[in-house]
């Protein structure tokens, strides 16, 4: 018996332009929901909806009596479904292509069934009262949920042949340090942020046991190390004359890493904008998208082109 994906899959096939824009479509409501749940954080609106899965105890959507924060609060969980829909575009692109891409796939029912450990993750976090280290905790999930889109979607302009490298293996190590720095980046800024201001509800919400001035600037320090490793690839990279691509990956990387920074200090001397915050954010996901382009744009999979098949000797007569 067909499953329901596959009888579409014998129906339509999606062409290389849609399977990507349908790639795509996971990356940007990624964003789009990590954004928008920073600013649920921002507008004290983390408990406007003060139970899950529904909103109240008697109702599954806002209620008047909830006002403003209500509405916030639910309307950053219905965009949930939003990015459910964009996964299972991506989900149906990738099984209907011919021939089937098995790994873009799996790849796809990876977000799926990071979104559900995200959505999850988040009502604990509304039941525990916006608890600091579950609101951390789901925002690093969000990020791993980034990282799969964005493989994804770069997986959707390759082909599905072995991964062949395009500089030298020291080079590509220095990727991965800026990976692995980046990762850790996300990580001290979430004890920032729960040991700092903007709880997220008004109500007297527990933070972490540490100054936000010192998590600051721990986080700071982070920063000039991914900027210091981000200048070196720029200069390695021109170095042993890499990819125009590649080399352009590691220009935005750069780019995105100062404004980032830039930033994060005004936000800091300026006692933490809730504007600043939100574009500080947004910037972290921009970050973290740019390391992860740049490291796989070190390597490359040609897309299989179909071989012509040969002429026959009458067709090369008639000829």
């Amino acid at each position: 018996m067909l499953t329901p994906l596959a009888h579409i899959a014998r129906r339509w096939t999606p062409s290389p332009r849609t399977l990507r824009r349908a790639a795509l479509a996971p990356v940007v409501m990624t964003v789009v929901i990590i954004v928008t749940g920073g600013a649920v954080r921002l507008t004290g609106s983390g408990l406007g909806c003060d139970t899950w899965p529904k909103c109240t105890d008697d109702s599954l959507f806002a209620t008047p009596e909830q006002g403003l924060h209500g509405a916030i609060e639910f309307g950053n969980r219905m965009l949930t479904y939003v990015l459910s829909a964009a996964v299972g575009w991506a989900i149906v692109a990738a099984r209907s292509t011919k021939p089937w891409r098995r790994g873009l796939t799996r790849l796809g029912w990876l977000q799926f069934w990071l979104v559900v450990f995200n959505a999850v993750l988040g009502g604990i976090t509304v039941r525990l009262a916006l608890n600091p280290w579950t609101v951390a905790a789901h925002f690093i999930a969000a990020n791993a949920l980034l990282t799969a889109a964005v493989l994804t979607w770069h997986r959707a302009h390759e082909g599905d042949t072995a991964p062949r490298p395009r500089v030298p293996g020291p080079v590509r190590k220095l990727s991965w340090a800026i990976a692995g720095v980046s990762a850790l980046l996300i990580v001290l800024g979430t004890s920032v942020t729960g040991s700092g201001k903007h709880a997220g509800d008004s109500s007297d919400v527990p933070r972490m046991p540490w100054d936000w001035t010192v998590a600051a600037h721990v986080h700071a320090i982070a920063a000039w190390v991914v900027c210091a490793l981000a200048v070196a690839m720029w200069l390695v990279l021109r170095v042993v004359d890499a990819p125009n691509d590649t080399r352009a990956r590691a220009r935005d990387l750069l780019i995105v890493v100062l404004l980032q920074g830039g930033i994060g200090y005004v936000q800091y001397f300026t006692s933490v904008p809730e504007v600043l915050v939100g574009l500080h954010m947004l910037g972290s996901s921009l970050m973290w998208i740019a390391v992860l382009r740049l490291a796989l744009s070190l390597r490359e999979r040609p897309v299989e082109k179909a071989e012509i098949p040969a002429q026959t000797d009458a067709a090369l007569t008639n000829a």
